[in-house]
This record gives C-alpha cells, sequence and structure tokens, in this order.
C-alpha cells in the first residue's frame, strides 16, 4: 500500500479546480524513450523458531528489521516517533496493516534492472532476518493464519482504515491483514494511449490472477479457490474495487476516471504528522470546503494523491498505471509479473495485438470472467472459447513478441523474454502455483502445514 514520503512545495498546492486533480494523470504523460518500470512486491514475514508473525515492538520483530535494512543505506521514515518505512535508491520498504513487507522499487529502465533490484532486496531482507530470526514466505495469503493471530503495525491510516472495512464488506480485513500481491507501475504516453492500456490491462488481469494464482489455503485448509487473495477483493469495498465498466466506454478519459475517484468514499486526510479519520466523507464536499472534520478547508494536491492510493480497481490509475491482479510469489515470479505487462503494454504492434484479442468482450463476459478466475484459474471458459490457459498461451506469445521487439539486452546479450519463462511453464503444464501447492499439502506433507515454510520461503 502506497507510503507517503513526498512533501514537496507541488504537494502543498491548494486545489482549486478540476484542473489541478486532472493535472496529476496529465502530469504523467512521458515520451516512450522515459518509460519506466516500477516494480512492488510483498511478502510474509514469521519467526522461524515457531512460524509465529512478528508484532512491530518485540525484540527482533518489524521494528528491529527496518533498523537493520538501515546497514545497507537505507533511511528511516518516521511516524509519531515509530519507523514505518524505508526510503533509498532502490525504492521505498513499507509494511502492510500486519507487518507484510513491501519493496515499492524505483522506476527502471528495463526488466533486467528490475530483477536486479528484487534480488538486492530479498538479500538484504535475508541476511538481516538470519540475525533476528525471522523468514520471509512468498504466497498470495497466509496459509495458516487467523486474523486474531496477527499484529497491526503503528500506522495511522491502518488504524482508520480497520475501522471502517467491516462496514462496507466482509473479507476487507483479510485483504489487509492476510494477503501478499506482486504489482507493477507502468507509463503511458499520452491519454489515448492511457486508455488503450487501461483497457487491456483490464480486460487481461484475470490472465495474471490465473497465471499467478498461489493462494489455495486459510487456516490450514484448503479454502476451494486457486487465488483466494483476488476472491477477497469481490467482499471488500463494492466502492472502491472491480472492474470498472465504465473504462471500455465512448469517450472515457482522465475526465471519466476523476468522476469515478471522486465519487469513491474518503478514508483520512493527512496533517501536521497524523491521519485524520473521515471516513465515508466526500471528496467533493472537501474541494467545496465542507468536509464536517475540517470545516472550510480545501484539499492540497497531496490530498488528492493519497485519495488516490486508497482506490483499488484492478487496474488504478494515478500519475502511472498499476497492474494489480497477481499474488504474491518467489523471485522468479516477481521478475515474470512486470515481464508480462510490459511486454504487452510498451510495445506499440503487442499492445493492438493485445487489444484485438479483447475488443470484443462484453460487460458480461468480462465480469463472469473476473468472478470465476479466482476458483478455477486456467480451467476457466474464456470469451474467446477455449479456457484461460488457451488464452495465456496468446497472451504470452503477444508478451514475447513484445519484449523481443524492446530488444533490452543485459551484458551477456539475452533480451528481456526470458523472464517469462515461469509463465511459460504454468500454461505448458496447466499447473499453477497453487495446483502445486495443493499438490504438496494433500500428499507429499499430509496436511503438515511446517513443510510450507521450509519450501516457500525466499
Amino acid at each position: 500500500m502506497t507510503q507517503r514520503t513526498d512533501d514537496t512545495p507541488q504537494t502543498h498546492k491548494l486545489v482549486e479546480n478540476r484542473d489541478d486533480l486532472l493535472s496529476v494523470f496529465a502530469g504523467g504523460e512521458k515520451p516512450a524513450d522515459r518509460w519506466r518500470i516500477g516494480t512492488e512486491h510483498e511478502k510474509f514475514v514469521y519467526r522461524v523458531e515457531d512460524m509465529r508473525a512478528p508484532s512491530y515492538d518485540e525484540p527482533g520483530g518489524i521494528r528491529d528489521l527496518l533498523n537493520g535494512l538501515t546497514q545497507f543505506g537505507w533511511k528511516p521514515v518516521v511516524e509519531n516517533g515509530n519507523v514505518i518505512a524505508l526510503s533509498g535508491p532502490d525504492g521505498t520498504i513499507s509494511l502492510e496493516p500486519a507487518g507484510q513487507f513491501e519493496l515499492s522499487g524505483a522506476a527502471l529502465e528495463n526488466l533486467h534492472e528490475t530483477c536486479s533490484e528484487a534480488g538486492r532486496h530479498l538479500n538484504q531482507c535475508k541476511e538481516i532476518g538470519e540475525r533476528l530470526g525471522v523468514g520471509f514466505l512468498g504466497l498470495g495469503m497466509w496459509p495458516d493464519k487467523a486474523r486474531s493471530d496477527l499484529p497491526v503495525m503503528p500506522k495511522g491510516r491502518y488504524k482508520i482504515m480497520l475501522n471502517y472495512m467491516p462496514k462496507v464488506g466482509n473479507l476487507g480485513l483479510d485483504m489487509m491483514l492476510r494477503t501478499c500481491t506482486i504489482q507493477v507501475n507502468l507509463d503511458y504516453s499520452s491519454e489515448a494511449d492511457m486508455v488503450k492500456k487501461f483497457r487491456v490491462g483490464l480486460a487481461l488481469q484475470p490472465v495474471a490472477t490465473a497465471l499467478f494464482a498461489n493462494s489455495p489455503l486459510t487456516e490450514g485448509k484448503p479454502n476451494g479457490y486457486k487465488s483466494f487473495r483476488s476472491h477477497i477483493w469481490e467482499d471488500t469495498d463494492p466502492d472502491r474495487t472491480g472492474m470498472l465498466p465504465f473504462v471500455f466506454e465512448e469517450g472515457f478519459g482522465y475526465e471519466r476516471y476523476l468522476d469515478y475517484a471522486l465519487d469513491v468514499p474518503m478514508y483520512f486526510v493527512y496533517r501536521d504528522g497524523r491521519y485524520i479519520d473521515v471516513a465515508g466523507e466526500s471528496f467533493r464536499a472537501f474541494i467545496d470546503g465542507r468536509l464536517p472534520q475540517l470545516p472550510g478547508e480545501k484539499p492540497r494536491l497531496s490530498d488528492f494523491v493519497d485519495h488516490l492510493s486508497t482506490i483499488f480497481p484492478e487496474v488504478r490509475l494515478k500519475s502511472f498505471l498499476e497492474m494489480r491482479g497477481a499474488d504474491g510469489g518467489r523471485w522468479s515470479r516477481i521478475c515474470a509479473l512486470p515481464a508480462l505487462w510490459v511486454g504487452l503494454l510498451y510495445d506499440s504492434a503487442a499492445l493492438d495485438a493485445a487489444w484485438d484479442l479483447v475488443k470484443d468482450w462484453s460487460i458480461e463476459e468480462r465480469t463472469r470472467l473476473r468472478h470465476a478466475v479466482p476458483r478455477t484459474a486456467l480451467d476457466t471458459p474464456s470469451p474467446g472459447g477455449g479456457t484461460v490457459q488457451d488464452l495465456a498461451a496468446q497472451v504470452l506469445e503477444i508478451a514475447t513478441e513484445g519484449l523481443n521487439g524492446r530488444s533490452r539486452l543485459n551484458s551477456a546479450g539475452d533480451n528481456e523474454s526470458g523472464f517469462l519463462d515461469p509463465l511459460r511453464e504454468v500454461v505448458a503444464t496447466g499447473v499453477t502455483p497453487a495446483d502445486r501447492l495443493l499438490d504438496k499439502y494433500e500428499n507429499e506433507w499430509n496436511g503438515d502445514m511446517s513443510r510450507i515454510y521450509e519450501e516457500f520461503s525466499f
């Protein structure tokens, strides 16, 4: 979840009109030679001795883990006296509500750099983790922890969200406390380019969910889903989640997304180092100076940027596009997720081909696909005929051509398409990470959940 670290004069600009808000989206436009790749990945932290999720304050806990990482040049970000994030050349390290550890990586030029960044981060975490007696698990959902087993991190925004979530959905607390994801943030050159990428990304997000499905266990038992993490989003908060049918309507662009964002209820306003609870209030009222908690005060641009970070559709627009459909997983999958979307969206021929795949799907077909994939993954019927496995094979062919077309080589002369290999294996075998995990659970492990920490840790 986005961590506030930006505090520039621009962010303090008062919002005077819609153009100020639209400038956030338009300000993200970049020529293709300046497009970058920002990869985010989360992992679960556990005590090696008993597989317990550590609290923030305990010896060897999350605070000590953050402080330990400062030896690699990371700088602390402090809130109310607590270190709650780190900033550095590789981006930002932040905490999800129950202590899930997230790297929001730097904006990088190619996937070779992305995978190197992930490797540096994981190696640093493992070095400090071995010293503290903690490990890191790469899955989409805690496989054995109840909500009551998990700590809550001392971040002001999370207290507000944890209080609000049960009022609007049944699984929002699970989203906050028990899930991990991989996502990638990508650029666009113009409003029209944003629209096309948004539509392709949204339509094909269920394919990513199927390929990365990795959350089939809840509290030590199969939950009936391949990606329960993805299902959780269907019952988190209907005001701020989903497939956004309006994205596919004629005339969609910055204005229409702005209207959607303004109608999403707020969570908080950040002032003087603290989060003010405004959960359920209207940003439109804030613009008019009618926010009950801050009467007469109008928003800063930073308030709108914060608000955008509390909207959770399958693809999210800020000053870039975020692809949000994948479960957390191991190192190779951290590299594969950005490879998939860069291959599809950063080459014009690939983008055209991907759009041709999905442009004739109806709203009903897209909705059915989104609803079915968390349970049946690759076996789900595809709107174009066949199954999602068949569709994923076509998608990977397009992504491969897109990466080949980029021709970004490493020192050995390899282009970026090799990062798709884990996904090619999934399509070739029809076996998702969730299928492999369930097979081990039911056969090799005979239900022994301790084995998951031995085999699925980084």
